[in-house]
């Protein structure tokens, strides 16, 4: 690669995983799953796939679009408050209906996994519905590729998807590391009031912007 375009790839690499490593709605997916040890590795290789395919969307098209209306922005920021906080609320239920091991383990015993197709689908509910991700992924990686040409803003977002995949597989592999070890410990209702907090916060943060 030119010179260029490698400084475009690292940037772009870099950008990448900047974005993505704040805990989410999609990451946090991951690490639960990760947990209950169902198709962990199916849904980072979607979830990690369907990132690629945003980040695809803003290098090649969203980013030709020119710049996004204010009401667009305002609209896609206010529908993420509301995503954060349904998903700050699902884990803060979980954290209060908190089941010891031995309920758990019934509770399990008496409801089938779920399949993979279900697994799959679940993936890209939280990749592809959570607008925050739009965001991050198509609009602000697809808008920083504008400032290189022809083969560099391809390395650009070759290197925006190699930082997703980075991202992914060392997140899945920490998510199998603790599966293996926590099993049905106590610290899953720690992890969820931990999710729950920072949805909020993030959601909290972001209507304090608009509202500004």
């Amino acid at each position: 690669m030119l010179p260029s375009t490698v400084s475009a790839f690292t940037t772009g690499l870099t950008l990448s995983l900047s974005l993505i490593i704040a805990i989410g709605p999609q990451n946090a997916h991951l690490l639960r799953v990760g947990l209950q040890r169902q198709h962990l590795w199916l849904s980072v290789l979607v979830c990690a796939l369907a990132d690629m395919t945003l980040i695809a969307v803003g290098v090649v098209g969203l980013a030709h679009l020119g710049q996004m209306s204010d009401k667009i922005y305002g609209a896609l920021l206010g529908a993420t408050v509301v995503v954060l906080m349904i998903y700050g609320w699902q884990a803060a239920k979980r954290f209060w209906l908190y089941q010891t091991p031995a309920d758990a383990r019934v509770q399990q015993a008496q409801t089938p996994g779920s399949s993979r197709k279900q697994a799959i689908t679940t993936a890209l509910t939280f990749s592809w519905l959570n607008p925050h991700a739009w965001i991050d992924t198509a609009v602000l990686i697809g808008g920083a590729s504008l400032a290189y040409q022809a083969e560099a803003r391809t390395g650009f977002g070759a290197g925006a998807m190699v930082g997703s995949a980075i991202w992914f597989l060392a997140l899945g592999t920490l998510a199998c590391w603790l599966g293996k070890r926590l099993g049905q410990s106590s610290i899953w209702r720690w992890i969820d009031g931990l999710v729950a907090l920072m949805m909020w916060a993030i959601a909290v943060t972001i209507g304090w912007g608009l509202l500004a």
